[in-house]
C-alpha cells in the first residue's frame, strides 16, 4: 500500500493552484483517481474546460459563488463554503481517490468561511493512501506544521502591478 502525503501550496506569489492541477494531470496521466473541490470559485475558468476532458478521473466542485468576499462574508459564501467542506470530509472518508485537492482553502479559512480547525479535521480523514494537497496563501503555523510539504509562492515581480490584467489561458 502507497503511503499518501500532506502538500501546501501557499504564499503570495503566482502559481499554487497551477501547482496543484499540475499534480493532478499527473496522477491523472498515472491512472489515478483525483477530486478537486474550489473554494470561492464559480465559473467556466480554463482549467474547468481542460479539466472536463479528464472527467473519467478527474472531477471537479465549485464551492464559491464567483465573487471576492471582502469584509464579512454573507451567509451565502459561508453556506457555499461549509458544503464544500462536508463534501471533502465525505471524500475523504470513502477513500476512493488517490488525489484530493482543497483549493484556495486558505483563503476560505482567512475570509472566515472554513477555520483552521476545519483544515487540520481534513488532514486528520485523510486515508492514509490518499494524497491532500491544500492551496490558498495564508496558510496558518498549525497548517505548515502538520504538512509533510509546504512550498511558499513568493512574488519577486509581477506585470500585475503595470496593469496587466488577468489574461485566458494563463491565469484564468
Amino acid at each position: 500500500m502507497k503511503k499518501g502525503y500532506v502538500q501546501i501550496y501557499t504564499g503570495n506569489g503566482k502559481g499554487k493552484t497551477t501547482a496543484a492541477l499540475g499534480l493532478a494531470l499527473r496522477a491523472a496521466g498515472a491512472g489515478f483517481k483525483v477530486f478537486i473541490a474550489q473554494f470561492l470559485k464559480q465559473g467556466d475558468y480554463s482549467e474547468i474546460k481542460a479539466l472536463a476532458k479528464f472527467k473519467d478521473q478527474i472531477t471537479v466542485e465549485q464551492y464559491g459563488l464567483g465573487k471576492f468576499v471582502m469584509g464579512k462574508p454573507s451567509t451565502e459564501d459561508v453556506e457555499a463554503g461549509r458544503q464544500g467542506y462536508n463534501r471533502l470530509i465525505e471524500i475523504l472518508k470513502n477513500g476512493e481517490h488517490d488525489l484530493v485537492i482543497a483549493e484556495e482553502a486558505n483563503v476560505a479559512m482567512m475570509c472566515t468561511i472554513l477555520t483552521e480547525q476545519d483544515l487540520l479535521n481534513l488532514i486528520e480523514a485523510k486515508p492514509e493512501q490518499t494524497e491532500l494537497i491544500i492551496t490558498g496563501r495564508g496558510a496558518t503555523k498549525s497548517l505548515i506544521d502538520k504538512a509533510d510539504l509546504v512550498t511558499e509562492m513568493q512574488e519577486i515581480k509581477h506585470y500585475y502591478k503595470q496593469g496587466v490584467m488577468a489574461r485566458v489561458g494563463i491565469e484564468k
